[in-house]
């Protein structure tokens, strides 16, 4: 009897520590009681009626990712493309989760592909490989409102790829190369133009700085031939004044002009006509160094 006691004990334990529930930060778990919808366990700890109570299903009140494969669609222009997209969503209510419809990712990923097909079928190729952005809003819109009565929040939607057939792609690759050399052509062109203009700008301001060395040297050369002209000006201005200083007699002026013309006539002129005042005073000078010389000679004898 002892043993029956201990076997009831031990059993009713197990089944209190089995009904006791702690449910994890972002989950939420469904409770039914005999089979119909009773609550929904939030955080924290929870005790369930044995045999009367069970979990239905545990929900995730994380956001999920859900990654379609590629569905096949036609543009307005007849061209069939392979598109795959990607969903972000979130559940918010679990119980709607539970009951609301029966494999609810199946259900989205048909709604998903019948979404797409009805918005690129609006459009062309070239509106479709553009416009990414307002296909992801148009379906996310559609499909946030659709799967709302499921207790699901469609956050975004991501068109992964879009690949149109081989030959189209094959002609947009030759199109894109053509428009890289285009690009590179013009990029060459404009830096040749602006080599161009900066050796133009150089060859100028060389040219500009040797006009300006030229000048200064034409001005320094200027300025010593007038430092040279001033300095004869100034010593015959001087030697002027000491003359005047001096009192001279016109028999030293006369010397002076026939050292002048003497001067003048050496090695430049084969012919100069001396004033009369100075050829007397030629003849009187060559008397005087006659006379020295008989002087001399004189002396020399004696």
């Amino acid at each position: 009897m002892q043993y029956v006691i201990l076997i009831l004990v031990l059993l009713a334990i197990i089944i209190l520590v089995r009904s006791i529930r702690i449910v994890q930060q972002a989950k939420a778990y469904v409770i039914e009681r005999l089979g119909a919808y009773k609550t929904t366990w939030n955080v924290g700890i929870h005790l369930k009626v044995p045999f009367i109570e069970r979990v239905a299903k545990v929900v995730s009140l994380k956001e999920q990712v859900a990654d379609f494969p590629p569905q096949p669609v036609i543009t307005k222009d007849n061209v069939t493309m392979q598109i795959d997209t990607v969903i972000y969503f979130q559940i918010t209510d679990p119980k709607m989760y539970t009951y609301g419809i029966e494999q609810p990712m199946v259900a989205i990923e048909n709604l998903a592909a019948t979404t797409l097909r009805n918005i690129i079928g609006d459009l062309e190729l070239d509106q479709c490989l553009t416009s990414r952005d307002i296909i992801n809003t148009k379906m996310r819109s559609i499909l946030d409102e659709a799967t709302d009565p499921w207790g699901i929040k469609v956050n975004r939607v991501e068109l992964k790829n879009i690949l149109p057939p081989k030959e189209i792609q094959n002609a947009m690759e030759k199109q894109m190369k053509a428009e890289r050399e285009r690009r590179e052509a013009i990029l060459r062109a404009e830096g040749e133009k602006r080599a161009a203009i900066l050796e133009a700008e150089g060859e100028k301001e060389s040219a500009i700085l040797r006009a300006d060395a030229k000048k200064q040297q034409q001005i320094l050369e200027a300025e010593g031939q007038a430092e040279a002209i001033l300095k004869v000006q100034t010593a015959t201005a001087e030697s002027i004044r000491l003359i005047n200083q001096a009192s001279p007699t016109d028999a030293v002026i006369k010397i002076k002009a026939l050292e002048a013309f003497s001067n003048a006539a050496n090695g430049r002129a084969t012919k100069i006509i001396i004033p009369s005042e100075i050829q007397g005073l030629a003849g009187l000078a060559e008397g005087i160094v006659e006379s020295v010389r008989e002087n001399k000679a004189a002396e020399s004898g004696n």
